[in-house]
This record gives C-alpha cells, structure tokens and sequence, in this order.
C-alpha cells in the first residue's frame, strides 16, 4: 500500500532569495503557469508584505493559476498575514504560510524574547489567520535545533489553534538524516494531534544533505516535502523538487510513497526556471544536468547500445528529455518552423513567435542547422525577455595577443542607433564598456557564465551574467553562434532589467 506525498514548491519563495534572481510579476506567472502544469500541490508564491510588487505577483497566480494551492508567507504579526491574505483570497485553494522561529538562538537572538513569548506569538497568529483563511500552516523556524520539548508543545498549541499543516524546517542545513529521519518519528509519536495534520519538512542545502534528510523525513512519516526547482535557493540552496520525485518514482519499493507530479514537464521546467532566473544548471547535477544521460566511457557507452537499462537507471524522455535529431535550417519557413515549436510543446501569440522565427533566422543564417536544444534556447530567451530599453542592433570586435581588444556596438533605442566603441582587458570586457558607455550606467560584473547549447565547432553559445548596478543584481542571459555576441546579450539584458525596474539614465554620457 502507498500514501501519497504531497509536493509544496517554493522556488517563487525560498528559490527566489538568490541574489539577482528576483522576479517581476509577469516572470513569477509564467513560472506558477508551468508548475501547474507540473501538477505540484502547493505553489508558495511569495513572501507578499515584502514588497508591492510581489503582493501583485502573488495576487495574480491566485487569480490565474487553478489546481494546486496557493501560499503565500507571512511572519507572525498581524500586518504580514493580513497582506498574504489579500493576496491570496482569491486563489481556488489559498493557504496563509505563518513562521517563527522556535529554536533558543532564534527566539533570543532575534526575536529578544523567550519561550513561552513565543508560544503565545505563535498561537495568536494562527488564530488569527484561520480566521481568515481555511487553511493555515504553520512553520517552526529552525526547527531541527529546537529543544525537543519546546517543539512539541508548539505544534500542538497551533494544531488547536487552526494549523492544518505543521512544517518542521532545517532552516539552515544542520540535519544529518538519520537525525532528522528520528525527529519526525518522536513527533509522529510524541504530539497528540498529530494526525489531523499534514506534517511537513522544508531542508536546506549547507552540508549537501537536502534531498537526504527530506527523504529521511518520508520514510519517518512527513506528509509533504517543501522543496524547489534545481534545488536553488540562498546560501546552498533548497531540497531539489526533482531529485525527491525521482527517488520516490525510482525506488517505490523502498518508500512505497507516490507523488502526483507529472515528471515529463521536469526538465522543462528545469530549463525555465534556469533561464528565467538566469542560474545555471551544473552539467552533473542529478536529474535535469546537461550529462545526467551522456556516456563517455567506451564500456558505458557498449552498455548503453547494447540495453539502456545497464547504465541508465531512468528513462530520458519520463523527464521530457527529447532526444532527436530533427534540425531546421535558415531554408525553414514559418510553417516548418511552427510545426516544429508546437511538436516541443510551445504556443506562442503571434507577437512572440514573429520575435522567435527573427532571431531563428539570424542564428541559422550563421549556423546551417538549427537542433531541438538551440531551437528551445531561442524560444526560450524571446518568450522570457523583459522589455527592451535597448536592443542590439551589431558588434563588431578587433581583438588578438599583440594588441589592445577593441569593441564597438551598436544598440538602437526608440529608432535611433547609437554606437560606441570601447577597449577592455578581453574582447568580452571591451563589449561590457561600450554597452555601459552608450547607456551611461556602469555596473560591476558579478558573475559570468558562459557553455555551449549543443555539441560542434558551429554550437549555439549560451552566456549568463549578474551584475550589480547600484546596491541592486540584475541577472541577463544571451545566446549567439558568436560566443562574445552572446555574452554581449547577456549584459545587454541585465541593463534592460535595471532599466525595467525603474532605473534611469545619467544625463552625461
């Protein structure tokens, strides 16, 4: 007999405190629109006294988004569960998220308060928000280093209080998993109204042990496991969505525990969030990495060939992983090239796919066959741009051992083009200073990455960049057969973001 697990994503929450991945709102639907169709049971959508902006957000997967919950963070002070109310009142299936911090350095380092403050804070705020809403859970804030005690008497006062679901986090990674498998077994056995609730657990990364303690905690007794796409998240990130999926889905003889996710949509949604929030995928990440189905060893690879079962423990296409190879070539016209978007899975408004079949032909003028992963980046990167402050009209670079690089670029701006030229430490860096110079913002590199989409001297460059412009990080990515260019788009794009989210020009260029 199995039970299910019920899967709570928090990658527009948690996954979203990455430096230089915040999102507007039209990004945060785009992305609550593909976990639905991911099937998760909860989507927490934001942390919405944070900001207008993500109260909007929030508002508009409420509003937009139907089949799984939607959540929405507050701390335990009236004011907070008032917003993520409002946000969420008019979710199909809304739910106010409520934390406090229940461990001993939390309660009197942060909160300056003691134990029973804190019990009675806690209380009160669920209370107060099962008065407005019908579902309310309630999360123990560093909870794997809680007086065990004190932990159960909080979950039992706000089970009677209204909380419907009890979350019990590794808010900061500390957990082994024999410990934290133990954990939620005592309080399974320990709390008396425990089972009229969904327990569950939300791990942290810091010792590489998310995913570990997360199934611990399934094979203990948790109910639901809070996790994100590609694990992202501050500091070392979250438990990975699809890593807790497909150990379930993989060995359900050991777990005999299901979940409802619909595992071919992963791998896109991988590559979304990626491209959306402009973080990279590690090529060896489990799962979703651009080598979790590659072969290199002369012995894996006559396996392979000969039984994809002696090497391969999952089947590529249960994720959505296509392996074909249909190309297009700048010959394609719209009809091809729409027949093949809507055989990937894309449909595009007019507008977007006028964008996309644009780009489509620049980058297959210059690079005789499109694959299905170049294709997917373009769509990819066209569908998830910000507005266009400035668009890149040309580069071109003059750059070698024996002399100084030299950029110039050429952007167009309300029609008018505007060019500049400008040197640098490396061809990459001469093209960041001429964008900076025409804009008239300077920015700090923060990061830069750059990997091929596919295989082939003629591969389809892929660039991500963060930059600080400010005390803000704005992420941007760009693709291009020309690897400079590409990183040009990228650092173009951030621009664009900082100019998107209100920044402005200086006056002397």
């Amino acid at each position: 007999m199995s039970r299910k697990i019920h899967i709570f994503d928090t990658t527009l929450r948690d996954g979203e405190q990455v430096p230089g991945a915040k999102l507007n709102k039209k990004q945060k639907l785009e992305i609550a629109q593909q976990l639905e169709k991911l099937n998760v049971d909860v989507i927490e959508g934001g942390f919405p006294c944070s900001s207008p902006g993500d109260l909007q957000a929030v508002r508009a997967i409420s509003q937009q988004v139907r089949g799984p919950v939607i959540a929405a963070l507050a701390r335990a002070v009236k004011e907070d569960i008032d917003i993520a109310w409002e946000s969420v009142r008019e979710a199909e299936r809304p739910r106010i998220h409520v934390f406090l911090g229940s461990s001993d350095i939390h309660i009197q380092k942060k909160l300056r308060s003691d134990r029973e403050s804190a019990l009675e804070m806690a209380v009160s705020a669920v209370k107060y928000a099962r008065n407005l809403c019908g579902e309310v859970e309630f999360s123990t804030e560093d909870g794997s280093r809680t007086d065990f005690e004190f932990l159960c008497r909080i979950i039992e006062a706000t089970i009677q209080a209204g909380a419907s679901v009890i979350n019990v986090p590794d808010t900061v990674g500390y957990a082994v998993p024999e410990e934290f498998g133990h954990l939620i077994h005592r309080l399974r056995e320990t709390v008396p109204s425990m089972d009229r609730i969904l327990l569950s657990v939300h791990c942290h990364n810091d010792l590489g042990l998310a995913v570990a303690n997360s199934i611990a905690a399934v094979r203990n007794g948790a109910d639901q496991v809070e996790c994100t796409i590609n694990g992202i998240g501050e500091r070392a990130g979250n438990a990975s969505l699809e890593e807790i999926v497909m150990v379930l889905k993989t060995r359900f003889e050991s777990y005999h525990a299901t979940t409802d996710i619909n595992t071919t949509e992963i791998y896109r949604t991988s590559r979304m969030v990626s491209r959306i929030m402009n973080i990279p995928v590690q090529p060896n990440k489990a799962i979703v990495g651009s080598n979790a189905f590659s072969h290199s060893s002369g012995i894996h690879q006559d396996g392979i060939l000969k039984d994809r079962t002696t090497y391969e423990i999952m089947r590529p296409e249960d994720l959505g992983v296509k392996q074909d190879t249909i190309v297009l070539t700048a010959r394609s016209g719209r009809a091809a090239l729409r027949h093949r978007l809507t055989e990937l899975g894309f449909s595009l408004d007019a507008e977007v796919f006028e964008r996309v079949y644009s780009r489509f032909i620049d980058v297959a003028d210059r690079k005789k066959e499109i694959t299905t992963q170049d294709l997917q980046s373009i769509v990819e990167i066209e569908v998830s741009k910000v507005p266009e402050t400035y668009k890149m009209h040309s580069i071109q670079i003059m750059s070698g051992n024996k002399m100084a690089p030299l950029a110039s670029v050429c952007l167009e701006r309300d029609g008018q083009l505007l060019t500049d030229a400008a040197t640098g430490d490396g061809p990459v860096d001469a093209a960041f200073n001429c964008i900076e110079r025409i804009t008239g913002v300077s920015g700090k590199l923060c990061d830069y990455d750059l990997k091929a989409v596919t295989m082939g001297r003629d591969a389809l460059g892929e660039a991500m960049v963060r930059v600080q412009i400010g005390d803000t990080i704005y992420s941007g990515i760009g693709a291009s057969p020309d690897v400079i260019e590409a990183s040009a788009r990228a650092y173009l794009n951030a621009y664009n973001r900082y100019f998107a989210n209100g920044g402005a020009e200086t006056t002397d260029k």
